[in-house]
């Protein structure tokens, strides 16, 4: 029967293609949307019977894919992410319709936002290398052409997606070779094949595919310093397919590192495990200090996503070391904080993803200092933002603050394990993260401060309005979850343990334990989420009544008071995200290397009298400037110098076809 819905699920996400591309133009947004969450819905129905029951379900058709045909296997772990992504894109239908007109209305955005959805969950199910692939590609080119819905009109969006088209395939190139390399040397393209092969696979042929398999799987989930592509094509790209992107296609890169590190190859080495953790170290906390630095929303938040992902594949790493070092409890512990991670992660940035986009179809614009003022005029929006944002800090009652939890507990834990590899590396990390989530507190609270406080800065943000209801709740669905994971993490943590557990070798199925109460096995720590909800709103409403009380209290004299200058306040004297950000700038001055320049104008009568003093400070991407910039010069000086073999000679040409048989003549023989 779960076979036959996994079907059902991949019919229903080509039936919401058909009907996006189709259907009459003012029911087609609403007809493809509820085809793609009646798909959904299937899928995290097959995907709740493979937790439940710890079968994993597979279908197999040689009527699709030629030669090799296709393979569905969904496992524990695969099930995770497919309920994850389900989720999230039921959100997105939800809030596609009423933010249609602003973008996404389109026969072809109609047609391929479907594909997508549904390519995602394929990668996901895939059971070999050549399903897996096909559906990676299919997911790659739909996610580039709904970068691209707006390219007729901005030049920067067509740059953004010749920035994401180079970088994902490139990445999907490593990832072809990685498969191939593996598939080849085990005899078989099935993933069960491959696995059964593991161990009789060479050293340096395991290397090769672990790299590769990180460059490409790394380069999807957005780790510095591959990076480039995230804060380029979230901007320009549709607030719901931002929303997809951060919330369910990035983890696919972490479910690939994880497929071919520890279920194909059965575990990577300790070497490759320390890459992972160093990787997520740079990206964690180069993420956070761009994110507090940018002024753009959706900018803000692509960085963020950098800082996520990083933490995900600290816990990731860590555990593989434990692991590694024969400490399956402590490993299995990490992977379960990483698996947490993913799981809120999707949750809070793609509610985050929504909201702006509601505020950006509201305001006309997603700059900080052009906003303001937005929590009278869009109260809504803002509550969900504000919830989103609180998570994404790790504040209690808050599903962020249980997956950091769980990842500090694996990391103090890691130091008292023996190993002078593994003690660096958690101490490291455990710096990492502390540091990470001061700056990522910094930059949700200038987002909250500067965008949605205070006065109007802009006529935008003067007129604003609430969007339409369904925009809410497709945004406010995903904060509510947010809630409910951080006051009752274990509707979900059993799930995440049997999933670990097929991950880590040796691990336990179950390492946590408690109802109320999150409780280490074996181990020391507790959690109490909801006592601590229940203690904030006690001390919430502490305050809110002690302050009633004090206002009831009678006034003995009133006077006029001096005004201190704020009955002349404007929105040019309130905070700026430039202003706010500037002391973290002169901090991490070396690493961030802001721009800035000083514009002076004199009067034209004389220069000893200034007329207007300008300043612009902008912090653009280190890494893009110090190394891609040169690649692409280096590029394109040699590309201009190869033109110089085209004249338009047919002998020349026929001289080089020589040059080439003679080549391929002698590398035979």
């Amino acid at each position: 029967m779960s076979g036959a819905v996994l079907v059902l699920e991949v019919a229903l996400g080509a039936a919401a293609a058909a009907a996006g591309g189709l259907a009459p133009r003012n029911i087609r947004v609403r007809v493809a949307a509820a085809l793609t969450a009646a798909a959904c819905v299937a899928a995290i129905v097959v995907a709740v019977d493979v937790l439940g029951s710890g079968h994993p379900v597979a279908v197999r058709t040689a009527e699709i894919l030629p030669l090799t045909g296709a393979g569905l296997v969904l496992g524990q772990l695969g099930a995770v992410l497919v309920s994850v992504t389900a989720v999230v894109a039921i959100a997105v239908c939800v809030y596609w319709p009423g933010y249609a007109h602003h973008g996404l209305s389109s026969r072809a955005a109609s047609c391929v936002v479907p594909v997508f959805v549904t390519s995602m969950l394929v990668v996901l199910e895939a059971g070999d290398t050549v399903t897996f692939l096909v559906a990676w590609e299919l997911m790659a080119l739909s996610s580039l052409l709904l970068v691209l819905v707006d390219q007729d009109r901005r030049e920067e969006t067509r740059s953004a997606g010749q920035w994401y088209a180079v970088m994902t395939h490139a990445g999907a190139a490593s990832i072809v070779l990685a498969m191939v390399l593996v598939s080849a040397h085990a005899g078989g393209h099935s993933f069960a094949a491959i696995r059964s092969q593991a161990g009789h696979l060479p050293g340096g042929v395991r290397d090769v595919a672990l790299v590769l398999a990180l460059v490409g799987f790394g380069s999807k989930a957005g780790v510095v310093p591959l990076h480039v592509w995230l804060p380029k094509a979230h901007p320009e790209a549709p607030s719901p397919v931002s929303a997809l992107m951060s919330g369910a296609m990035v983890n696919l890169g972490i479910y690939g590192i994880l497929l071919v590190g520890d279920r194909l190859l059965g575990g990577g080495p300790s070497w490759w495990w320390t890459a992972v953790v160093a990787l997520g170290v740079v990206s964690a906390l180069y993420g956070a200090l761009q994110a507090s630095a940018a002024s753009d929303l959706k900018r803000l938040l692509a960085y963020s996503t950098t800082d996520n992902m990083g933490l995900v594949l600290v816990a990731v790493g860590v555990s593989g070391l434990l692991a590694d070092g024969r400490h399956q409890t402590l490993g299995a512990l990490a992977m379960v904080a990483a698996l947490l991670l993913v799981v809120n992660h999707a949750l809070f940035k793609a509610s985050l993803f929504l909201s702006v986009g509601s505020i950006q179809a509201a305001t006309g614009t997603r700059e900080l200092d052009r906003l303001g003022g937005l929590v009278r005029r869009m109260p809504v929006t803002t509550a969900v933002f504000v919830v989103a944002a609180l998570a994404v800090a790790a504040l209690p009652p808050l599903n962020g603050f249980v997956g950091e939890w769980l990842l500090f507990q694996s990391l103090l834990h890691g130091l008292e394990v023996s190993g002078a590899v593994v003690g660096v590396v958690v101490s490291v990390a455990v710096a990492a993260l502390a540091l990470t989530g001061g700056l990522t507190v910094v930059a949700f609270v200038k987002a909250i401060g500067v965008g949605l406080l205070g006065r109007p800065r802009s006529p935008g943000a003067e007129a604003a309005r609430e969007v339409p209801h369904g925009m809410q709740i497709g945004a406010g669905l995903l904060a509510a979850l947010c809630m409910v994971l951080g006051v009752a993490p274990m509707l979900v943590v059993p799930y995440l343990e049997r999933a670990a557990a097929t991950v880590v070798a040796g691990g336990r199925s179950s390492v946590l334990r408690g109802g109320i109460e999150l409780e280490l096995s074996g181990l020391h720590g507790v959690l109490a989420p909801a006592w601590t909800a229940v203690g904030l709103a006690l001390v919430a409403g502490v305050a809110v009544g002690t302050r009633d009380l004090v206002r009831r209290r009678p006034k003995r004299r009133v006077a006029e008071g001096w005004a201190c200058g704020r009955e002349l306040l404007t929105p040019r004297m309130q905070y700026t995200a430039a202003s706010f950000a500037e002391p973290l700038e002169r901090v991490f001055d070396d690493v961030l290397r802001p721009d800035r320049d000083v514009t002076v104008s004199h009067v034209a009568e004389s220069r000893f009298f200034v007329e207007r003093v300008a300043y612009r400070s902008s912090v653009g991407d280190v890494v893009e400037r110090v190394a891609y910039r040169p690649a692409i010069r280096a590029v394109r000086w040699w590309g201009s110098r190869a033109r110089a073999l085209q004249n338009g000679s047919v002998h020349r040409y026929l001289g080089y076809g020589l040059v080439a048989l003679l080549v391929v003549l002698v590398v035979l023989a």
